[in-house]
């Protein structure tokens, strides 16, 4: 079969593309002693744009595994925290920037998980 065949295979493949590089580019933006600012918002608004859109990219590629996803995400937003308290970093790691993205992936999942609900087909 091609691959038109199956047009939600492409999305998914390329969402799941999209989610590993933002993942990657949200790790090295928080580890990096000075980032750059790409938005003028809050600390809180970046942190909570970044796991919505993990969340959403996430949600895109493996729309069947979204309590995973949340879980997967709240531990990755933990371990940024974590790793920002090494002193070398002179960052900070916060509890409440780790609240804003468990806060931030949850509404985007569960979005996910009602627009699943709505959209699947009634036997």
């Amino acid at each position: 079969m091609t691959e038109s065949a199956f047009p939600g295979r492409s999305l998914r493949a390329l969402s799941a593309w999209m989610f590993w590089a933002a993942a990657l580019f949200a790790l090295v933006m928080a580890l990096l002693p000075h980032p750059p600012q790409f938005v003028n918002a809050s600390d809180k608004s970046q942190h909570m744009l970044a796991f919505a859109v993990l969340a959403g990219l996430a949600a895109l590629a493996w729309p069947h595994r979204l309590l995973a996803i949340g879980l997967g995400l709240y531990a990755f937003g933990g371990l940024i925290e974590l790793l920002q308290v090494i002193p070398g970093l002179h960052r900070d790691g916060q509890v409440s920037d780790w609240t804003a993205d468990v806060a931030a992936a949850t509404a985007v999942l569960v979005l996910a998980a009602v627009m699943r609900s709505r959209c699947r087909p009634s036997s």
